[in-house]
């Protein structure tokens, strides 16, 4: 049975490292898996003011309703000063409110993370974690992945250039779906 993937990238950067190794992950995950990227960047700064005067903005709406509407969410993220990305941050406060209506809950979520740096962003992957079980959203442990010095994994037409790494993301995708299925929404 197919299953909806929200895949959200935590880079806004049209060129970003995490956005190539999701569209790589697309390709070598299992059929059953159709993901779509969900874009963060036009999402407003999350103020409870506008919540609790029920006018939230149109694109809080828009992202509440599609992730609303999927059976999964993966977040690929870089790692911004040891921490998640501001943006990332932004998108996963929006979506965790109003109180009692967060769209996460419940939802399975798995994370990746890559970097120019050695660690491979470990401190955003864990923050993304940390936050997505505080919403009550079941949170894959494991395989993990972290892509240190990623760039050197990457041709110059912005590709995977070995079967190593596409191996790890397929492993990390086959993983997901198993996930998904077992954890998905009851209902």
């Amino acid at each position: 049975m197919t299953k909806k993937i929200a895949l959200i990238v935590g880079s806004l950067r049209k060129d970003s490292l995490n956005r190539k190794f999701a569209n790589a992950l697309v390709e070598v995950a299992p059929a059953e898996l159709q993901f779509e990227f969900v874009d963060i960047g036009d999402l407003p700064l999350y103020n409870q003011d506008l919540d609790d005067a029920n006018t939230p903005p149109a694109a809080w709406t828009a992202f509440r309703d599609k992730l609303r509407n999927v059976d999964g969410v993966v977040f690929a993220t870089p790692e911004y000063n040891r921490g998640t990305p501001g943006a990332l941050k932004n998108a996963i406060d929006v979506g965790s409110r109003p109180w009692g209506k967060s769209i996460w809950a419940a939802n399975p979520v798995g994370v990746i993370s890559a970097s120019i740096g050695a660690v491979g962003g470990f401190a955003a992957n864990m923050q993304v974690r940390q936050s997505m079980v505080t919403l009550n959203a079941p949170v894959m442990a494991g395989p993990e992945v972290y892509i240190g010095t990623g760039q050197n994994l990457l041709g110059e037409d912005g590709k995977v250039n070995n079967d190593k790494t596409r191996e790890v993301l397929a492993g990390w995708a086959a993983a997901f779906a198993k996930w998904v299925e077992a954890n998905g929404r009851k209902g």
